[in-house]
């Protein structure tokens, strides 16, 4: 299963359209996951014209967004949890493990920040946004690749 992971868009201020970089990952996806702040439910729509999107709502989402503000799935058996905002960096790991408990990964947002840590069992994931970079040096994504219930591959792709 190949998974395309965004967070962070922020349509329509940085994402006008789905980026052509973004859109050459987006092609072949079997999920999309969005961590929050689409701001805009058009962003969902037009993601889910490439695969089954399954987002959670960030701290800038209109209401028009229609998003839990966390969600655990299962993804070809991995038990996959999303939260848009972790907290502060120190403790992070720590703190999703308290939270969710039964996941193998935690994919979240809202710092704009790129992170892949795993430790004792725990994989917590932030693409960063390719949209909104701010203090990072490009635009990210993340894809993932997961089989029979373990994450074989989880990079984090330059996009701008």
């Amino acid at each position: 299963m190949r998974v395309v992971v965004l967070s962070d868009t922020h349509a329509p201020r940085f994402w006008k359209s789905c980026p052509p970089r973004v859109a050459d990952h987006l092609r072949g996806a079997d999920v999309i996951l969005h961590a929050g702040d689409v701001c805009t439910a058009g962003v969902l729509d037009e993601l889910a014209a490439y695969a089954p999107v399954h987002a959670v709502k960030g701290n800038n989402d209109g209401p028009d967004v229609d998003a839990p503000e966390t969600l655990e799935l299962d993804l070809d058996g991995l038990r996959v949890a999303m939260i848009h905002d972790s907290g502060a960096a120190k403790g992070r790991w720590a703190r999703m493990r308290r939270r969710f408990p039964s996941a193998d990964l935690v994919v979240f947002g809202h710092s704009h920040i790129p992170l892949d840590h795993a430790e004792e069992g725990l994989r917590i994931f932030n693409p960063g946004s390719p949209t909104d970079r701010r203090r990072q040096p490009h635009g990210t994504i993340g894809v993932l690749h997961i089989e029979d219930g373990r994450l074989l591959t989880a990079d984090i792709i330059p996009v701008t």
